[in-house]
């Protein structure tokens, strides 16, 4: 019965709203019409039972009561009077009407006998009201009984019953179709403000609901809307940011592929030499692989790995080496220097994710270094028995206007200055670093060149 009721109900919301409209309106026209009904029998018939007591006192004056017998009167209009009209002494008949309609008299007889005033519908073939209307002497009492067709009355009321029920049905079309114009317009804002959303959303626009003048309901549903807005755009740039550093980070291990590629097809090579390139190509897609693992899993999850477990920790000074074997050609001199006091200085972080943050770093400094880079880590001073990596170089250094957008993604000081580049490895690695409660800063009291210090949770 329900999945039939499913498939009979509207599928818009205009058509559902109208039918609840047009249904609560047709059970208050149904109680209005039956109770409007009801006054209105209930009114004829009493004034229809009013009549026939008029009658019953016009008739009662030709009525004699003050003998010991009742004798009735003749008068000027005693045919008018006598239409419909019984007169009793007592149980005992003394006029009738001349039709001498048996089964009304038998319900008049009825009356008579009971005594007091009451009034009582008959017949068969029609309605008939009748009432009894005693009339009291010094010595003797009589009873006037009157007769009236409610036919008129009756149709009367029939006629405002079929009029009520035309009323109403004009009503019901009137009701449901206003009904579906009215909820038509409030809606059209909404599916406005739905089309707005949709296109905004798909380029995702700065435009928004919340600072147009609508209605409350409809302001409600743009503050939410706006919230929706606002999460799809996070969204997109989330996607764009891990395409750009997915691509940012990738680009090294895929230039030394093209390299040891193009370089052992140069000519025929010996077993030894593919060999060789073999493990480099491995090994870069290994790079490959696990960059790919961190950035997505840290996109996935936002905690790529926690402090304290098998593969949350890594030994500095191992990820360092892997991270300076990685590219050995380095134009400028390196220098890695590990606290002597913690020669196994440990940071709380997965080593693949160790790498990730210290990578761009090292990328940045081997560019604008011009003679040597340094890398230094020790056990951070800070009371918290953190990881300290100091990355400094002797390069020309960030300019004091731009440190303000150093770590935003895409943006770098001087595109033109020769260097490749695309400004996300800086704010990837602070991203990464903040992902596991640790920092990546820049030290701007450090000059010559450019110092960045990055602050690891302790293993």
């Amino acid at each position: 019965m329900n999945a039939v009721f499913a498939r009979l109900a509207p599928r818009t919301l205009r058509g559902r709203l109208a039918l609840v409209a047009l249904t609560t309106a047709t059970l208050l026209m149904v109680i209005l019409t039956v109770v409007f009904n009801t006054v209105v029998r209930r009114h004829l018939q009493h004034t229809a039972d009013d009549e026939l007591r008029t009658r019953a006192a016009a008739v009662a004056t030709t009525v004699d009561t003050s003998g010991p017998t009742v004798r009735v009167l003749e008068s000027t209009n005693d045919r008018l009077l006598d239409a419909n009209v019984w007169i009793y002494s007592g149980s005992r008949l003394l006029e009738q009407p001349p039709s001498g309609a048996a089964p009304l008299t038998r319900v008049a007889d009825e009356l008579a006998a009971h005594g007091g005033r009451r009034c009582v519908t008959a017949g068969r073939h029609g309605p008939v009201r009748l009432c009894a209307q005693p009339v009291a002497g010094p010595q003797s009492a009589a009873t006037v009984v009157t007769a009236l067709d409610l036919s008129p009355y009756r149709s009367s009321a029939d006629a405002l019953l079929l009029g009520s029920l035309a009323l109403d049905g004009v009503m019901l079309v009137c009701t449901y179709a206003l009904t579906r114009l009215a909820v038509a317009r409030a809606l059209r804002p909404v599916r406005t403000m739905t089309d707005q959303a949709t296109q905004w959303s798909a380029v995702a626009s700065e435009e928004r609901f919340g600072a147009m003048n609508r209605p409350v309901e409809l302001a409600l549903l743009g503050t939410s809307l706006d919230a929706l807005l606002d999460r799809i755009r996070a969204v997109l740039r989330h996607e764009r940011q891990l395409t750009g550093e997915l691509s940012h980070e990738l680009r090294t291990p895929l230039s030394r592929i093209i390299a040891e590629l193009d370089w052992w097809q140069a000519r025929p090579r010996a077993a030894e030499d593919t060999r060789a390139t073999h493990a480099v190509i491995a090994d870069a897609a290994q790079s490959m692989r696990t960059i790919c693992d961190t950035l997505l899993n840290e996109a996935r999850d936002g905690v790529p790995g926690a402090p304290g477990t098998g593969t949350g920790t890594a030994e500095v000074l191992p990820a360092l080496r892997r991270l300076v074997a990685a590219d050995p050609d380095v134009p400028v001199r390196l220098t890695v220097v590990v606290d002597a006091e913690d020669p196994r200085l440990e940071a709380g972080v997965p080593p693949a994710l160790l790498e990730r943050i210290v990578s761009p770093l090292l990328a940045n400094a081997f560019r604008y270094a011009r003679t040597g880079v340094a890398v230094h880590a020790c056990r951070a001073t800070d009371g918290h028995g953190g990881v300290r990596i100091d990355i400094t170089d002797d390069g020309p250094g960030v300019p004091a206007e731009f440190t303000g957008d150093l770590f935003q993604p895409g943006r770098r000081a001087d595109p033109g200055d020769g260097h490749g580049g695309a400004g996300l490895g800086l704010p990837l690695a602070r991203r990464l670093a903040r992902s596991v409660g640790g920092e990546v800063g820049h030290d701007g009291r450090h000059t010559p060149g450019a110092r960045f210090v990055v602050s690891l949770p302790a293993g």
